[in-house]
């Protein structure tokens, strides 16, 4: 397969469309993008990489990092972890409160804002220094020692975060947030504020194309049935209440940021990163979805 042929001529194609996305002006910096960047690379489990457009140039990767999170907590608790949060799709924007009280404090799934702030309260609890040893475990991840947070984008979300706090005192009125919803959320913005390109998220989520291994040394990072189960969720809850568009367009699991990036993950094959900070009305990228459509399409590489 001719992936290098094959993006060139997506990513032109695409680039030329008219982006109907609008910036997430809700999070004061991320309203600060140049709306004109598109980048998309790719790493492959035989180590053939190919990038192209704004592809080394660093985004916020919002909740994409929940994918990260979720990981680290099921490697540390196994399946205990489904015990506090489910694995449905919600149906439901990805900050609703809705569906909370009916089901007892227990989110829908690990990615919309309640699932992974439950997760985010896991890892409080589990690590000794959470914002450093998770830190740690996503550089480990892709050998990558320069990956961090970003200080202006976590202030930035604090400011404007009264859903999120919201969301983290109605579960511990259920009992389901066990340390205190301040240290919590102040964890849960701070990985949210991950900032990568296209090339550094590509290859920190190979590991989930490659049965759970790290493709460069060979360790393991999940179990191959934990990295089913991930990659399960990601495309049955990836784009919150787009999450079966995506499916039934795209064919791969994924997961989306409000930063404008995207992860799809091909088992056995690639993991692909786009990044086009428009979002569409579910807020999604809305040039990062169009172009995974069209590079299944054309590449006629799916799951399905």
């Amino acid at each position: 397969m001719n992936f290098k042929e094959i993006i060139e001529h997506v990513y032109h194609k695409v680039k030329n469309v008219e982006d109907t996305g609008k910036l997430p002006t809700y999070i004061p910096q991320l309203a600060n993008v140049d709306t004109e960047n598109f980048g998309v690379y790719i790493s492959t489990t035989d180590q053939v990489n190919f990038g192209i457009g704004n592809c080394y140039d660093k985004f916020s990767i919002q909740s994409i990092a929940k994918v990260l999170s979720l990981s680290l907590a099921y490697q540390l608790l196994g399946e205990k972890v489904w015990e506090r949060v489910g694995v449905e799709p919600s149906g439901t924007p990805f900050n609703s409160l809705v569906q909370l009280e009916t089901d007892n404090g227990i989110p829908r799934n690990p990615f919309i804002n309640a699932g992974a702030i439950v997760i985010s309260d896991i890892l409080v609890s589990s690590l000794k220094n959470p914002k450093e040893d998770f830190l740690t475990f996503v550089r480990s991840i892709c050998n990558n020692s320069d990956l961090n947070y970003s200080s202006r984008i976590a202030a930035s979300e604090k400011e404007i975060g009264f859903r999120n706090v919201a969301l983290c005192n109605f579960i511990k009125s259920f009992g389901n947030i066990k340390n205190d919803p301040s240290e919590v959320l102040e964890f849960y913005f701070d990985l949210c504020s991950i900032e990568m390109n296209c090339k550094e998220l590509s290859e920190t989520f190979l590991f989930l194309a490659n049965n759970g291994q790290n493709v460069i040394d060979n360790t393991t990072i999940l179990s191959s049935s934990q990295t089913k189960r991930i990659n399960a969720l990601m495309l049955t809850c990836g784009f919150y209440d787009e999450s079966g568009d995506f499916a039934f367009k795209v064919g791969l699991p994924g997961k989306s940021g409000v930063g404008g990036g995207i992860i799809a993950i091909h088992p056995n094959h690639y993991a692909i990163a786009v990044w086009s900070p428009k979002l569409n009305q579910k807020g999604n990228s809305y040039k990062g979805m169009r172009f995974l459509e069209e590079f299944t399409t054309k590449s006629e590489l799916s799951i399905f």
